[in-house]
Formats: C-alpha cells, sequence, structure tokens
C-alpha cells in the first residue's frame, strides 16, 4: 500500500526557515502531480503550493514568494521568511499511479499531516 512519510517540520522564530519533504513509499510510483496543503487553527484545509507531472508549479497567494515546491516522489517544500500565519499542520498529497495499478485515472495519497509552528 502506498504511504507518505513526511518530515522536516518543527518550531521556528519568525523569519526562519524551514524545509518540508515527502517521500513516497513505493520506488515505481508513477507520479502525475502533488502539492502541500495547510490546515492553520480555525481554517479549512488550503492549497499552498501545487506541481504538475510537467513541472509547472502554482502557488498560494499568501506564499508571496516565500514558498518554493520541487520534486516529484520526493516532493519539498521549501520555507523561507516564515510568519506567525504560517503556524499549522501541512499535508503532502500526490497524484500518480503504483506499480500494481498502472493504469486508469490517476490515484490521490494524502500524508498524515506535519506540524509547523512559527513563535515569536
Amino acid at each position: 500500500q502506498v504511504q507518505l512519510v513526511e518530515s522536516g517540520g518543527g518550531l521556528v522564530q519568525t523569519g526562519g526557515s524551514l524545509r518540508l519533504s515527502c517521500t513516497v513509499s513505493e520506488n515505481d510510483f508513477a507520479f502525475n502531480g502533488g502539492g502541500w496543503y495547510r490546515q492553520t487553527p480555525g481554517q479549512e484545509r488550503e492549497m499552498v503550493a501545487v506541481v504538475s507531472r510537467t513541472g509547472r508549479t502554482n502557488y498560494a497567494t499568501f506564499v508571496k514568494g516565500r514558498f518554493a515546491i520541487s520534486g516529484k516522489n520526493t516532493l519539498s517544500l521549501q520555507m523561507t521568511n516564515l510568519e506567525l500565519e504560517d503556524t499549522g499542520v501541512y499535508y503532502c498529497h500526490l497524484e500518480g499511479w503504483p506499480a500494481t495499478v498502472p493504469v486508469g485515472p490517476s490515484l490521490d495519497y494524502w500524508g498524515q499531516g506535519i506540524q509547523v509552528t512559527v513563535s515569536s
């Protein structure tokens, strides 16, 4: 069963940086796109950054050039100049095909979430 393993969260002061990573458990996973989402206190889950199979990226307005998404089967989010409002749980999402299901619509996978806390 395909799993996503997230790492890199933690506690950082305002203005600091963190790098989140998400690795798919299967070596033969065929990537078809992915992204990072977050749920901040009292809010619904929202898109932070996404990347397509061809490498096209899209960022939420609040990112304001501070974050960069990269990779495929190891999907990373480099976050710089972090603000208090960036505190929340960050989720990795991948679309694609595991080796056991190589055809048909791509499947969706989510990580369990990783805590990012920005303090003043």
